[in-house]
């Protein structure tokens, strides 16, 4: 997984992704009221949330794809940078419309942005520019 330092710095957001991501899909497909604010009443709601669960699932996939094979790596840090701003900006504008979320979700805000700006500062390394499609 990591042969050098710079695989390390590489690919560590990648994993933290995945450990967050993984019990946090699970939580949204199974029991979204266990550490959130949510209660689910209909069965769209519910459907819902299971395809949400599929798409965090699915994208995991392809981050630990990234961590053990090299082919996967510069898709893996795409993703995970698109997949990171992507929800931690859309919680900014969620911020800032409808106003101060729980605990949980304003962390999750932050951890998103931290990790979507550092899979950023990894894609514009040396490191991965030379790696191909």
């Amino acid at each position: 997984m990591f042969k050098t330092k710079n695989d390390f710095i590489n690919k560590i957001h990648l994993i933290i992704s995945v450990c967050i991501v993984v019990p946090v899909a699970f939580i949204y497909g199974f029991q979204p009221n266990l550490n959130f604010d949510i209660h689910l009443q209909t069965i769209d709601e519910h459907s819902q949330f299971k395809a949400i669960m599929g798409l965090y699932l699915g994208f995991s996939i392809i981050w630990i794809l990234g961590t053990f094979k090299e082919a996967y790596l510069k898709t893996a840090i795409i993703t995970n940078i698109i997949f990171m701003l992507g929800l931690g900006f859309g919680r900014l504008i969620s911020i800032l419309m409808d106003g101060t979320p729980t605990f949980a979700y304003v962390f999750g805000t932050v951890a998103e942005l931290l990790l979507g700006f550092y899979g950023l500062w990894v894609f514009r390394s040396t490191a991965v520019k030379r790696l191909e499609f």
